[in-house]
C-alpha cells in the first residue's frame, strides 16, 4: 500500500535550525509549509541558497531550496504575536494541502539578562512569541489534527524543567518553561481524552547548535565554533520522535543527543560537530528532576470551566 505524504507545518523556519528541520522533513516524505515572519522576493537570490544563518535566508528562499531538490514546500508568512495571523496560516495550509498532520514550533524570541536588565517590552515580546505564540498555534491546529488519519503530532522547541535553567535569564525562562508546561499539560489532555494517536513532545539541544544566534558569537571569536553542532542533529532527533510510538514521546521533554542515543542507539555524534574532530561541550545536565509526585494520579474533583460556563456541570 502506498501512503500519502504527511503534511508538516514548521513555524520559525526562515533560517538556522528551523530551515534545517523543514529541509530534512521534505527529504523524508513530508510536504512542508515553511512559516515565519521573514519573507523576501520569491525570485532566487544570488548566490543561492543564501547563508542559512543570515537575514537573506527567508521562508521564500527555504521553500525554493526544498523545491529545487525535487520536494514539495510552500512558504506562508506568519506573525506568531497575532492569533489572527496564526489562524490565517493554518487556514491557508488546509486550503492548499487539505489536511495537517504535524506541527513543529521553533519560533522564539531571546534575551538573556537579569530581571533588572530585561526591559518590559523585551519581556512582553518573549511571552508573545514563545508561550503565547505556541498556544495559539496549538489551538489553531488541534481541530485539523482531528481530521488527520495520523491524528496529529506536535514537537516544540522547549527545555526540560530544572532550576539552573532560570539563572541569569529569568524572563526568557518564564516563556520557555511555560512552553514545557504546555507540552506536559496537553499530553495529559490527550491521555485523559483517549487520543492515543496524538502526541506532543518537547526537544532541546544538549550542546549548542550552529544558528543565527551562535553566528554572532563565532563572529567575535572563531574558536567558539569547536563547541557547536550542526542543526542536522536536531532535525534527526525530531524525525526520530515523529517516527516513535505516541506512548514513547507523548509528554516527553528530552534532548536531541539523549533521544538519539536512547531510542536509536546512536553513540558516535562526531558527524554533527561543526569543527571536524572537536567534541562540543555539553551545556545541559546529564540527569533531570522527576516532576511527578506520589499523588500524580489523584485528580481530586476536577472542574472544567468551559463546561461550567455552559451549565453542563
Amino acid at each position: 500500500m502506498t501512503y500519502p505524504q504527511k503534511i508538516a507545518l514548521v513555524v520559525g523556519a526562515s533560517r538556522g535550525i528551523g530551515r534545517q528541520i523543514a529541509i530534512d522533513l521534505a527529504k523524508n516524505n513530508y510536504k512542508v509549509v515553511v512559516a515565519a515572519k521573514t519573507v523576501s522576493d520569491p525570485s532566487p537570490s544570488s548566490p543561492f541558497p543564501p547563508d542559512s544563518n543570515s537575514p537573506s535566508s527567508t521562508i521564500n528562499t527555504v521553500a525554493q531550496e526544498i523545491t529545487s531538490l525535487g520536494y514539495t514546500a510552500t512558504a506562508i508568512p506568519v506573525d506568531t504575536r497575532s492569533y489572527s495571523s496564526i489562524q490565517s496560516l493554518v487556514d491557508q495550509t488546509i486550503k492548499h494541502y487539505k489536511r495537517l498532520d504535524v506541527l513543529i514550533y521553533n519560533s522564539g524570541a531571546i534575551w538573556w539578562a537579569s530581571v533588572e536588565n530585561t526591559p518590559m517590552k523585551r519581556f512582553q515580546l518573549m511571552q508573545k512569541v514563545n508561550a503565547e505564540g505556541l498556544y495559539g498555534c496549538v489551538q489553531a491546529c488541534l481541530p485539523c489534527f482531528a481530521e488527520s488519519e495520523w491524528q496529529g503530532r506536535i514537537v516544540v522547541v522547549c527545555p526540560p524543567i530544572y532550576e539552573r535553567f532560570f539563572r541569569g535569564k529569568t524572563a526568557y525562562a518564564m516563556g520557555k518553561v511555560g512552553m514545557s508546561v504546555l507540552v506536559k499539560g496537553l499530553a495529559m489532555d490527550f491521555k485523559r481524552e483517549g487520543k492515543t494517536g496524538m502526541a506532543v513532545t518537547g526537544i532541546w539541544p544538549a550542546s549548542a547548535i550552529e544558528s543565527a544566534a551562535t553566528a554572532q558569537i563565532t563572529a567575535r571569536d572563531a574558536s567558539e565554533a569547536k563547541d557547536l553542532r550542526k542543526p542536522t542533529i536536531f532535525s534527526d532527533a525530531i524525525l526520530a520522535m515523529l517516527n516513535a510510538p505516541t506512548s514513547t514521546v507523548n509528554g516527553l521533554l528530552d534532548l536531541d543527543e539523549d533521544f538519539l542515543r536512547i531510542h536509536l542507539g546512536v553513540e558516535d555524534f562526531s558527524k554533527y560537530s561543526v569543527v571536524e574532530g572537536a567534541t562540543p561541550r555539553r551545556i545541559m545536565p546529564k540527569r533531570f528532576p522527576d516532576l511527578r509526585v506520589d499523588e500524580h494520579d489523584d485528580e481530586g474533583k476536577r472542574v472544567d470551566s468551559a463546561q461550567l460556563r455552559e451549565g453542563k456541570l
